[in-house]
């Protein structure tokens, strides 16, 4: 199992990192200390993953699985990591967009060609892919547009890659308060949850836990949400 995004102990991808584990899988992840090193909310002082990647490198995924070759055959993928720099329609730069896409895009479809090149035949209908992806578009465009752009290879991957027994499906987890939120967002998030609370990491993991196991692989092709319910505007 390979979990990419693992930066920050408080973080989505670290919750599933280690729900995976306790589920009994053999889990390697990825970070990249670059990314939280220039957000506000900073690095974690000691690094978490097993490997530090930047996937806006084109060549990042295929080398990725060279070096995990010698573990044998990766049979899950779980995609965590993210390019977002808040930035809408009037002041993206050329170079943001780029970025974004070749993180939250480009290296979705490298990971995945990468997966299904090395998933054992002898393994056929045990493979998982699941991916997180997000609503998020308005002063975060370059972020929303890649995602959705996700969302259409993860469908494409589950019709493409079915006769190799592989399932692919994304999880848009809604706002989670893994230490990004302030006072104005949190009561903003709270208006419009059905449920009066917000999502955290946990709530996440808990649906990944469920897709990589066997009684989640009847689901395919599926962009599901576990945001607790929100109401309309």
């Amino acid at each position: 199992m390979l979990v990419t995004g693992v930066g920050r102990r408080a973080g989505i991808a670290a919750t599933i990192a280690d729900r995976l584990r306790a589920d009994g899988w053999d889990v390697v992840t990825t970070g990249w200390r670059g990314y939280d090193e220039k957000m506000a909310w900073g690095a974690d002082e000691q690094p978490l993953a097993d490997f530090d990647v930047d996937f806006s490198n084109p060549d990042a995924p295929e080398k990725l699985f060279e070096d995990l070759k010698s573990g044998g055959p990766v049979s899950a993928l779980m995609i965590c990591h993210c390019e977002s720099v808040d930035s809408g329609i009037l002041n993206t730069s050329t170079e943001s967009f780029d970025r974004h896409f070749a993180v939250n895009a480009r290296s979705i479809w490298l990971l995945i060609k990468s997966f299904a090149n090395q998933f054992p035949a002898s393994q056929s209908g045990a493979g998982r892919i699941v991916a997180i992806t997000s609503d998020a578009l308005v002063h975060n465009m370059p972020y929303g547009a890649s995602k959705g752009a996700l969302d259409r290879i993860i469908v494409a991957a589950a019709n493409e890659l079915a006769d190799q027994g592989i399932t692919a499906n994304a999880i848009n987890p809604g706002a989670v308060d893994n230490g990004w939120m302030d006072d104005h967002i949190r009561k903003a998030i709270l208006h419009r949850n059905i449920q009066k609370r917000i999502a955290t990491p946990t709530d996440t993991a808990n649906l990944a836990s469920f897709l990589m196991s066997d009684q989640g692989g009847w689901i395919n092709a599926q962009i599901l949400y576990t945001d607790g319910g929100i109401r309309p505007l």
